[in-house]
């Protein structure tokens, strides 16, 4: 699992990138007005956070080898509400916007673990299989409530995406809706049993289930009735029709998104069961510090940015500067925006910096057994 996870880390940082360095404002996915390899570098993406939830669940369960349920219960309690802390309080101001105004408050992907991390430390006092078919339910079932409109808080952060705060000098947008992503994670941790099988049984088992959510999403995606909000429409060439049919709903995220996503991840997960490529090998060290790889990559986005911003404008001001909902994740400057090449390039090298910080950390957690390192 540290290699799928690492490989997901590694993509996750493209899209990060791009938040900084691409066109403000530009939707990637508005088959209107996006190219071939804009849609793809964003959709690639779509797979880290489903990965993310599923994993979160499966590494619960595997965690019970070594302590007990009332234990793993209590830690996923306290590590979503840390999790909840560092997006809200942390994440924003100090290593995305670098600034502490509090302007713009956007509950993303930590906020949604963390609750999710919540939600499954009380499920895992029922059996594993019992746990995993009511993620399964709310994976399978939350679109049933697609049509129901209410500006209530509360049914925004459970279910529909929305500005909730919109007050002078402050902001507060709930992106992450929780029902769909608890039942990721849900989900993930009664996957966790199969890796008490033998390994040709998991093996199969991946095999099959993987190719089976694949092809349910084809068939459901192609009937277009039920399963995404929005549905795909011929296009100006056979391309763009294709990418439409690809051009599922992620806020929330919708059953064929998940479909999509996380049938490929199975099988993934199935290619490297036994034995990881040398050439992913280097994978592994970010997989194994996931949330410190996903702090500090943020950190050097945005100090990249803001030398190249220095090279470019001579000042630098507004990199620390909040931004708007329609220019995320900063203020940017006056023709800011780069090709897809240089945001590449800017990709490339903030994921190898990262590489020696990552195995460095990766290495205190193997010798030190304190428990604040479970934390990060």
């Amino acid at each position: 699992m540290d290699v799928v996870r690492g490989v997901i880390m590694i993509v996750m940082a493209l899209d990060h990138t791009r938040d900084f360095f691409g066109m403000p404002g530009a939707n990637p996915t508005n088959l209107e007005t996006t190219t071939v390899a804009l849609f793809f570098t964003r959709w690639i993406t779509h797979f880290c956070a489903p990965t993310f939830f599923l994993l979160t669940g499966t590494g619960a369960y595997l965690s019970l080898r070594k302590q007990s349920v009332g234990q793993l219960s209590r830690f996923l309690l306290t590590r979503g509400l840390w999790l909840i802390f560092l997006d809200l309080v942390v994440l924003r101001s100090f290593v995305i916007q670098f600034n502490v105004d509090y302007i713009l408050t956007i509950s993303n992907v930590l906020w949604a673990l963390g609750w999710s991390m919540i939600a499954l430390g009380a499920l895992v006092y029922l059996r594993p299989a019992l746990v995993g078919g009511i993620g399964l339910a709310m994976i399978a079932m939350h679109n049933l409530l697609d049509g129901v409109r209410s500006a209530n808080p509360l049914w925004t952060i459970l279910h529909s995406p929305n500005v909730i705060v919109l007050a002078p000098g402050h902001t507060v947008l709930m992106a992450y809706p929780l029902i769909p992503w608890i039942g990721v994670t849900a989900a993930g941790f009664s996957l966790g049993q199969i890796y008490q099988w033998p390994v040709e049984r998991r093996r199969a088992w991946l095999l099959g289930a993987g190719t089976a959510a694949t092809l349910a999403f084809v068939i459901l995606r192609g009937i277009d009735v039920y399963g995404d909000p929005f549905k795909w429409t011929a296009q100006r060439s056979t391309l763009f029709t294709a990418l439409s049919f690809l051009n599922t709903t992620k806020y929330p995220p919708s059953l064929l998104f998940l479909l999509m996503t996380l049938g490929p991840v199975l099988l993934f997960l199935r290619a490297v069961d036994q034995k990881t490529p040398t050439f992913l090998q280097p994978a592994i060290v970010y997989g194994r510090v996931p949330m410190f790889y996903f702090l500090l990559h943020f950190f050097l986005i945005h100090v990249l940015a803001i030398v190249v911003c220095a090279a470019r404008y001579g000042a630098v001001h507004w990199m620390f500067e909040s931004p708007s909902l329609d220019r995320y994740p900063f203020t940017p400057p006056p023709g800011w925006g780069f090709s897809l090449p240089t945001i590449y390039l800017c990709w490339a090298l903030v994921v190898v910096s990262t590489y020696v910080p990552s195995r460095w950390f990766g290495a205190l957690k193997r010798r030190r057994s304190e428990r604040w390192l479970s934390y990060l």
